[in-house]
């Protein structure tokens, strides 16, 4: 059986990736686009993932505005997507440096070069220094909540509404507590990742002598977490609680759903990776652009490939940032 090559071009020569055929791209940026397309399809299939997970746990799914409520130096106050907002502009901001950057390599402007991919550099990493601080703050958690025998999360408020932190309700109890640990013995099995700050037995006792209710993750008719009376807050929790829950992990989420931390770690995570892979490579093709390498090659084809790669993470981001803050 005979091999076909195919011949392109008006000098019959095959395709070495060097000109500019079949698609007047050279064979470099022809796999950055081979590459963005499988990488599309990936987090599309992660975006749809977390679609479904939400419509169907959607009782239990938290809400955007009260999970990402946090600003730098702002500590107390309630700034509900105000620091998501700034880094997604932060984000979008480099990639239009980055158009500046590759329009200045097509003109041979070096100096112009070296400004723009400097700029996206800086616009990149506080991006990723921004989404380690999302991170610590959403592991961390602010106000704490109880989990119920069903698993079901259960969040203190006032009569106003407001959410009530956990050292708003507990009342410390003349009790020893040791944080469980394999050597304690060869039959127990920790339930517990960490010791939490207070105990269910603390959490109940505070709550007798308080005034305040308890919101369920049920929706109501009009689609707002349901507040139980008095009355069925004791009953909730005197009968039914039997864990705290401060910040969230993989297994527990004071938030809600344990399933929208995982999916926000995974997705959040793959994404700030690709981020911070594009951190680096636009730092070594800086430095090539200091020395002057495509100046040499007179071209600047390389800054143009990486570009394409940066505006596909900040489109990424757009959907990202749709699913998890938005909707």
């Amino acid at each position: 059986m005979e091999a076909t090559v195919v011949r392109t071009g008006t000098e019959g020569k095959t395709w070495g990736g060097g000109s500019k055929s079949p698609l007047k791209a050279s064979y470099g940026k022809m796999m950055m686009w081979y590459f963005i397309t499988s990488d599309a399809l990936t987090f599309s299939a992660f975006l749809a993932a977390y679609g479904f997970s939400r419509f169907k746990f959607i009782d239990a799914w938290p809400i955007a505005d009260e999970v990402f409520n946090h600003f730098p130096f702002m500590h107390g106050v309630d700034a509900p997507m105000y620091y998501v907002a700034l880094m997604t502009f932060i984000l979008i901001f480099s990639s239009v440096t980055m158009v500046l950057a590759v329009d200045a390599g097509h003109q041979m402007k070096k100096s112009k070069v070296t400004l723009y991919m400097f700029l996206t550099i800086i616009g990149g990493a506080i991006f990723v220094g921004s989404q380690a601080w999302e991170w610590k703050n959403f592991i961390k958690g602010e106000y704490g909540a109880v989990e119920t025998a069903g698993g079901q999360i259960i969040q203190f408020i006032d009569n106003n509404g407001k959410r009530v932190a956990l050292d708003k309700v507990a009342k410390v109890l003349p009790e020893d507590r040791v944080e469980h640990e394999a050597k304690n013995g060869l039959w127990f099995v920790s339930d517990e990742a960490s010791l939490t700050t207070y105990s269910i037995d603390e959490i109940k006792a505070g709550f007798q002598d308080s005034n305040y209710l308890v919101r369920t993750q049920k929706l109501d008719k009009n689609g707002a977490k349901t507040i139980l009376s008095r009355e069925e807050s004791l009953a909730v929790i005197n009968n039914q609680a039997v864990r705290v829950v401060e910040g969230a992990n993989l297994t527990r989420n004071e938030y809600g759903a344990p399933l929208f931390a995982d999916f926000f770690f995974f997705i959040t995570g793959f994404h700030g990776f690709h981020v911070l892979t594009g951190v680096i490579i636009n730092i070594i093709i800086f430095f090539n652009v200091i020395i002057g390498t495509y100046e040499r090659r007179r071209s600047y084809e390389m800054v143009e490939k990486v570009g394409l790669y940066w505006h596909f993470v900040d489109l990424v981001w757009v959907f990202v940032f749709t699913f998890f803050y938005l909707v």
